[in-house]
């Protein structure tokens, strides 16, 4: 009975890493195969590469929690694969011209999307982290772009509310970016 009860769990838990995987392959596959097929420039050997990454995923999925940030985890194995598909490539002096003739640019230009990315995403935890009145305020100024008389207006508060409340704000961005990014210092 013992058995057959912990069985079933270990079925029940394969089924929800299934699931797990099929989610992450849906979230993040074409984010990985365009910036894939950017530094290759070879559909097929794309969808290679993007498959042993998946194929990495899967051998690694009862280790999932264990994995704090999925996108980068992908981007670093999807990186490796690029890097051995190079090194392959080498031996082949045409397509290694070709691949290192465009490399550096990709590089560049990836490393730079990465960034903006995960730039946007820990700003965007740091207003989550707001309180809902500061939250409010700052993104009436910021995305918005209400100036402070407009948003005193629409929350029926005081100009000087807003002033300190969106000073406030910023500070607590950039505090919480500090502590979590290390190298965005600035809004």
């Amino acid at each position: 009975m013992t058995s057959y009860l912990h069985s079933s769990n270990r079925n029940g838990d394969e089924h929800d890493l299934e699931t797990r995987f099929a989610d992450i392959f849906q979230q993040h596959e074409h984010r990985l195969y365009t910036l894939a097929l950017c530094l290759v420039k070879s559909e097929q050997h794309v969808k290679d590469i993007i498959q042993e990454v998946f194929l990495k995923l899967w051998e690694h999925r009862h280790h999932l929690q264990d994995i704090h940030n999925m996108e980068a985890w992908l981007y670093r194995v999807m990186e490796n694969k690029v890097i051995d598909f190079l090194r392959k490539a080498a031996a082949d002096s045409r397509l290694k011209d070709a691949i290192w003739n465009t490399i550096s640019q990709a590089r560049n230009d990836t490393d730079e999307w990465l960034a903006a990315k995960e730039y946007d995403r820990i700003i965007q935890q740091a207003i989550d982290h707001l309180p809902p009145q500061r939250r409010r305020i700052y993104c009436l100024h910021k995305k918005e772009g209400l100036d402070h008389a407009r948003i005193a207006e629409e929350l029926s508060i005081s100009r000087h509310t807003v002033k300190n409340q969106l000073s406030a704000a910023i500070q607590s961005i950039r505090s919480f970016v500090a502590r979590n990014s290390g190298f965005f210092l600035f809004l």
